[in-house]
Formats: structure tokens, sequence, C-alpha cells
């Protein structure tokens, strides 16, 4: 899931960006872009794919975690589902708070309320495209981290939010599926390939 805050910035009344701050922004949009271009982009099969059970919690599942970790801050998001880097496993990444990322395996909802709220979501498979789509306000996840060991995450709002869009990535579902008719057409004329004049 994209960060909405990404690209905010503090105003700095008194002065300009030095050369240091411009090169470290360059930096990080080369890190950014580089990111994105390892994430699979809508129109790729692997975002319509179902993703599979993880049987074991092994050293190849903890590489792919700290890969799609460092992806996903890479690419200014808060969430990464495996699928999204054409893995087909029940993993995803997202970092609800300022506690650090976490990392979810074989990812269940234990518990939501029936309240609900819309909100525009982005998403770094879908780039350049936000809509309103409605989700639980909380849910309580349940699952394995990147040690086999259980773990149970209440969220609220912001939180139950990522986590139900990963989750969704895991099932073959995008945010376009999840809007109203009018964004949906307004999001895949954005997303639809544009033709090349020769």
């Amino acid at each position: 899931m994209a960060d909405e805050h990404a690209h905010e910035h503090e105003p700095d009344d008194e002065h300009e960006h030095d050369e240091v701050d411009e090169r470290a922004e360059l930096e990080l949009e080369a890190a950014r872009r580089f990111a994105l271009s390892q994430i699979r982009q809508y129109g790729d099969p692997a975002l319509r794919l179902k993703a599979h059970e993880v049987e074991t919690v092994d050293d190849d599942v903890r590489r792919l975690i700290d890969r799609m970790t460092t992806l996903m801050h890479q690419a200014q998001g808060v969430g990464l589902a495996a699928t999204q880097v054409g893995v087909l496993r029940r993993i995803f990444v997202f970092e609800p708070d300022d506690e650090g990322p976490r990392a979810i395996v074989n990812p269940v909802v234990a518990d939501r309320d029936d309240a609900t709220a819309i909100d525009d979501e982005g998403c770094l498979s879908l780039q350049g495209v936000r809509v309103p789509v409605e989700r639980s306000t909380r849910i309580v996840l349940e699952g394995k981290d990147e040690n086999g060991d259980d773990v149970r995450h209440e969220l609220d709002e912001y939180g139950s939010r990522i986590a139900l869009h990963e989750l969704d990535h895991l099932d073959g579902v995008l945010i376009v599926d999840r809007t109203d008719d009018e964004h949906r057409k307004q999001a895949l004329a954005t997303l639809r390939p544009r033709a090349v004049l020769r």
C-alpha cells in the first residue's frame, strides 16, 4: 500500500535546500524508482493470483521478508504483499504505526468490528491511482512472525486498512475491485497503457 504522506514536506521559509539535501532527495527518488521497478505493476498476472499457505517459516521465508521490507521502505510504502513481488505465498509486511515494520505469515482476520469507514487508498502496484475504499475500522489479525511464532495484532483505523489492503493482494483482489464504478473507470483510464505514436 502506498503511503499518502510520502511526498509531504515541511515548509522551509528560511532556507533553500542546500546541495547535500538535494543530493539526498535525488538518491531517495532513485531508490524509490528502482524499488517500484521490482514491484509488479497493474496488468501483471501475478497480481490476480491467489497466494498459497506457507508450510514452514524457514530461512527462505526470512530472506523474502527482508527483501520485501527493504522494497516497501525504498518505495515509500506502508505495506507490501508477496504477490506484489511475484511470489505466491501468504506473507505480507506492513508498518501500521511508529513501532517499525512487521511481517505476518499466513495472516487471518480472527475478528472484526461491524463499523466501517471509507477513505482513499493508493497502491505500490497501481501507480498514480487513489480510490475510495470501504474497510473495517478494527480487526484482529493472527498468523506467524518471521520466526514462526504465533502473533496477534489488534489494529484500528489506519492499521486495519493497511492489513486488509495487503490481505486482498494475497487473494488477487485490488483496490479497483473495491471502489465504486465511477472511480474504477477513472483509475482504469489512468492505468491503461498509452498508445505509442511513431
